[in-house]
């Protein structure tokens, strides 16, 4: 259920510090929190700003239509915002989100579905050592690493930072409340918003672990140590 943003900057103060075009709007790039891919991008102006902040959901500016527009109002493929940040020169927003179905209007996941150019021979990465990075469960070890990266770093405005400043407490309380999300779920037997909410659980679980400084690959281990006991049944 989507609900106002916990801001870190003072609505006021945010729409003082974008940098505003000559019609009043900003570039709204919006990302998805848990992949990390770009869906889309639209323009905000100031009351489409003030909108996404008292609702937690997106809204832009139309500049064909000339109106403000709510995603997915009609569609139901609405975005609930986890994090609202703006770039070094205050005149481009990154919006990442929860989405509830996909972004693009053709029915894509993403706007950005069609590729002009690839690149050629490019050597693949070397593979992580991690157990928390192997095969489908990548996303997890990539997640945890930038959740290090904002412990170690603190960058202002982020909402990861905002956990940890707020301390143990404030992260406990996330994870009951996501945990509490997800039970009403699935007890709704609605699978799109137990989606989403055991995705906020499992990212608020890795905060807190990187909080006790406790590895995700002391889990995985765990769990695999489990896995190898002899059955009981």
């Amino acid at each position: 259920m989507s609900q106002p943003l916990e801001q870190q900057l003072p609505l006021e103060e945010l729409q003082k510090t974008i940098q505003w075009d000559a019609h009043g709007l900003v570039p709204a790039v919006v990302q998805d929190a848990a992949t990390k891919d770009v869906l889309m991008v639209a323009y905000m102006n100031r009351e489409s700003l003030a909108k996404s902040v008292e609702t937690g959901e997106t809204w832009f500016w139309s500049r064909s239509r000339q109106e403000l527009w709510h995603k997915g109002a009609t569609s139901g493929n609405t975005q609930q915002i986890s994090d609202l940040r703006y770039d070094c020169d205050g005149d481009t927003l990154l919006v990442l989100v929860r989405r509830n179905g996909p972004a693009c209007h053709t029915g894509e996941d993403t706007c950005f579905y069609r590729s002009a150019a690839k690149a050629g021979d490019v050597s693949p990465a070397a593979p992580s050592t991690s157990l928390a990075g192997e095969g489908r469960f990548a996303v997890l070890g990539e997640l945890e690493q930038i959740i290090k990266e904002r412990y170690e770093t603190r960058p202002e405005g982020a909402y990861t930072t905002y956990l940890f400043e707020k301390g143990i407490d404030k992260i406990l309380k996330k994870v009951g409340e996501e945990t509490a999300e997800s039970i009403i779920a699935a007890k709704n037997g609605d699978n799109d918003e137990l989606r989403l909410e055991v995705s906020d659980l499992l990212y608020h679980l890795l905060v807190l672990l990187r909080e006790r400084n406790l590895p995700l690959d002391d889990i995985m281990s765990e769990l695999d140590r489990r896995h190898e006991r002899p059955r009981r049944d």
